[in-house]
């Protein structure tokens, strides 16, 4: 299989917030992350999704906008590939 990857992957594991479930990162780059969750999505479908994490300035969320590039079955989770095309991030107020 040919890697289509632009930028280089980076595995880290983080909590993804999506309309009406929660999922993790498998792996993150600079133009896309693949991300574990319950729910079902299709091919070219668009996805906005938050994702949370620590920065040296606090708790950070990186708010995303893309589109599902790709999906495979984990078990009883589902993989998700997206493409962002869209990102900012907010600091998170304690």
């Amino acid at each position: 299989m040919i890697d289509k990857r632009r930028e280089e992957r980076v595995h880290v594991v983080m909590p993804v917030f999506l309309a009406g479930a929660i999922g993790s990162t498998n792996d993150v780059s600079a133009s896309g992350m693949f991300f574990e969750t319950c729910v079902s999505f299709s091919i070219g479908e668009p996805i906005n999704f938050k994702v949370e994490f620590d920065a040296p300035g606090g708790r950070m969320m990186l708010s995303c906008s893309g589109e599902i590039v790709r999906t495979e079955q984990r078990d009883e989770r589902i993989g998700v590939a997206v493409r962002i095309a869209e990102a900012a991030m907010e600091v998170i107020e304690n």
